[in-house]
């Protein structure tokens, strides 16, 4: 496929199910030294909030010009008015659960000179009212749609996950799902799981050559009952597997400045792909060049559809 399918991803409807995050970002100067111990002073000069974790693969697959509809959880509080204002600028239609006694999951950086020097976070696991409701959301949302993207970032709301995937293949829908953790079987009967290199080798051990990879990749995927395991490999690129064999495409990226979201912006390319019908392959080729674009970017960002053409 010689050029991203733009007018077809218009018809795409996909619906993401997962941790939503708030990214906040304090940009500053770096001039001294604190006199009260021996941390840097960041004279902040700029701030930045941008939406996060299944968020920001909806915001992603907003840019690919597809339509999207998210659901998950948020609090009542200042980072969730943050998460609406950004979501309904982004154009998502989101279906948002919220409990005061939830706060929104936030992740706030500090920078001085456009390097990362603190990350604080606040988050916590949500309940099992939460997640009962969220499981219903998703089933009432799920016959208008496409494709189902699951985007766990172990923040909780994928705790009753095997529903999730049961309800989509009932309804015969797709189900992508960037993964977290060494357990692997909350993932079965997905059509496609996306570990990145780490989350790989916490999944099937460290591997020495790329057969050994190969074989631990094919026999997770078979026992899974997976169409296909996509590896991204940093510079090393992406290896996908599936039941054909291996296929493997080497890294676009030129700079690599700001890793941060990168898995989200492949995930998003992944469903859009997969929703206007393309093979994995294909799927494969654009993802790669959609992360290879983002991670030149600094903080969560997007790749939109004409970057990529």
């Amino acid at each position: 496929m010689s050029h991203f399918p733009k007018e077809a991803a218009t018809r795409a409807r996909i619906l993401v199910v997962g941790d939503i995050m708030l990214d906040r970002y304090w940009f500053g100067e770096v001039e001294r030294i604190s006199p009260e111990a021996p941390v840097p002073v960041v004279r902040v000069v700029k701030r930045e909030d941008r939406l996060g974790g299944a968020a920001n693969v909806a915001r992603n697959i907003v840019a690919l010009g597809a339509q999207v509809t998210l659901a998950g959880f948020i609090g009542e509080d200042e980072a969730a008015l943050s998460v609406r204002h950004l979501l309904s600028e982004a154009g998502i239609q989101a279906h948002m659960i919220t409990d005061d006694a939830h706060p929104t999951t936030l992740k706030m950086r500090v920078l001085g000179h456009r390097q990362q020097l603190l990350r604080i976070d606040f988050e916590e696991k949500p309940t099992p009212a939460l997640l009962n409701a969220l499981r219903d959301q998703a089933e009432s949302l799920l016959s208008g749609h496409d494709v189902l993207v699951l985007s766990d970032y172990a923040k909780g709301a994928l705790a009753q996950v095997e529903l999730l995937i049961e309800m989509a293949r009932q309804k015969g829908l797709p189900v992508l799902v960037d993964p977290k953790g060494t357990d692997y079987q909350r993932y079965r009967g997905a059509t496609l799981v996306t570990p990145n290199r780490s989350e790989m080798q916490q999944a099937v051990g460290a591997w020495s050559s790329e057969q050994e990879l190969t074989d631990r990749a094919q026999a997770l995927r078979a026992e899974l009952k997976l169409e296909a395991l996509l590896v991204t490999r940093s510079e090393q690129g992406m290896t996908l597997f599936t039941e054909k064999g291996r296929e493997h495409v080497e890294a676009q990226a030129h700079e690599v400045f700001d890793v941060s979201g990168a898995g989200d912006t492949v995930l998003a390319t992944l469903a859009v792909m997969r929703a206007v019908g393309a093979p994995w392959s294909n799927a494969m080729y654009w993802a790669n060049r959609a992360g290879g674009i983002v991670v030149g970017k600094l903080g969560t960002s997007i790749v939109t559809a004409g970057e990529l053409s």
